[in-house]
């Protein structure tokens, strides 16, 4: 969310901002919900000063006519103020609602655009590999080695529900518990963290309200997350922290849920589009200036290409034109694996910064050098997701006699060299 002052002050920013993001936000009618709301919370505060003079006046005033008037009159006073609270509610709620709507500013240097196709390659990393045999699809390469059921996955848990079996749970155990290790190394505090939260992490992190289609509800009022990072924002929520705690890094995993509402026909057979994943998930809270968030944007980005590199992905980085950029994003890179079958590379991270967007929904603030207590900056970016970057690893490491090759990095913790022989 931002600064409403902020907001005020460059109207034609922000308004210029959402359409550059696609967003249709009404400027114009937020900033007259605001004006209305701040003119029915000076009137608000000015019947309860009057009710509050006329309480401290009333028990000198002993039994006379002028006393009985000004009861009488605070009577009329406070009906009014009722139904004057009452307008307010109703203006705060609308201000509040539209608020909600109000996309962060996207740094200048991210391209212009409408969507993925219009994002701007950075750099390629890796040779993407020569086969002397005629390379085989992840599918074909994981029922093979019976590695996963789709057809008895659909039968448990409708369309896009898999099982994941034998060394194909094994791989996914392995790649989960060396990418933690991973970023513990680098210095970020290992969580496992809620699959289960409360709507407003949702809001806080700039899902609800416009992304609210694609995230399963339960019976009890919580909701199921798409990424760690919801439930990880919420850590910290309504809480100062100290200036030198900070950054505070975190490697959080999860089970993640999405309804994928609005991708009918895209990616229907498979593991890359799937209703129920995991994910690790960096996140990081840093101080409140734009040269420290672009610091860690790059250093998560790093953190993700190491792994690649150490897991001998080729793959290449992407800067995301505007169009591609969410609600609360003011800048986002996009890592793309190479897939040999399709000869193409295909997103499986996605590094992102926002300001004080969401700690400000969130209410994460810290305490500076001059006392002041001021929103943090946060950002993200995947660590690795599964059972989506099966189909890279897969088919990046086959080799002609049918078996797929574990890079070196890997091997203490899927403890076998290859899977097949």
């Amino acid at each position: 969310m931002l600064d409403i002052d902020f907001i005020r002050d460059h109207a034609d920013i922000v308004s210029g901002s959402a359409k550059k993001k696609g967003f249709n936000t009404d400027i114009p009618g937020l900033l007259k919900a605001d004006e209305e709301r701040r003119r029915l919370i000076k009137e608000v505060d000015d019947l309860r000063a009057k009710i509050n003079e006329a309480s401290s006046r009333i028990p000198t005033m002993g039994d006379t006519p002028d006393r009985q008037m000004l009861i009488e009159e605070m009577r009329q006073v406070k009906e009014a103020l009722g139904v004057k609270e009452d307008t307010m509610r109703r203006a705060e709620e609308l201000f509040q609602n539209l608020m909600l709507t109000v996309p962060n500013v996207p740094d200048p240097s991210v391209p212009e655009g409408k969507t993925d196709e219009d994002n701007v390659e950075i750099k390629k990393v890796g040779e993407t590999p020569t086969f002397s045999f005629v390379v085989k699809d992840y599918m074909t390469i994981m029922r093979a080695h019976d590695l996963v059921d789709l057809e008895r996955g659909t039968k448990v848990a409708g369309f896009r529900g898999l099982f994941l079996k034998g060394d194909g749970a094994r791989l996914s155990i392995a790649l989960w518990r060396y990418t933690m290790d991973f970023m513990a190394a680098r210095g970020f505090t290992e969580m496992i963290a809620p699959t289960l939260a409360r709507e407003r992490n949702f809001m806080g992190t700039g899902w609800f309200p416009l992304d609210a289609q694609n995230v399963y509800q339960t019976q009890d009022g919580l909701y199921l997350v798409g990424t760690a990072e919801v439930s990880t924002m919420g850590y910290h929520a309504d809480e100062i922290l100290d200036a030198e705690e900070l950054p505070k890094k975190y490697v959080a995993f999860s089970p993640c849920y999405r309804r994928e509402a609005g991708s009918h026909g895209k990616d229907t057979k498979g593991i890359y589009r799937v209703h129920e994943f995991y994910k690790v998930e960096q996140i990081i809270l840093c101080k409140a200036d734009h040269q420290e968030s672009v610091k860690y944007h790059e250093e998560l980005l790093a953190n993700s290409e190491s792994l690649m590199q150490s897991l001998e992905i080729p793959y290449r980085v992407v800067v995301n034109c505007a169009g591609d950029l969410g609600l609360g994003q003011v800048k986002k890179y996009d890592i793309e694996s190479w897939v040999p079958s399709e000869q193409r590379y295909r997103e499986t991270h996605s590094a992102s910064y926002f300001h004080a967007f969401q700690t400000r929904r969130l209410n994460i603030k810290y305490r500076g050098e001059d006392g002041k207590a001021v929103f943090a900056h946060s950002l993200n970016n995947t660590a690795i997701a599964t059972p989506r970057f099966l189909i890279s690893f897969i088919e990046n490491h086959q080799q002609s006699d049918g078996s797929v090759r574990i890079p070196t990095a890997l091997v203490p913790y899927m403890g076998k060299e290859r899977i097949g022989s």
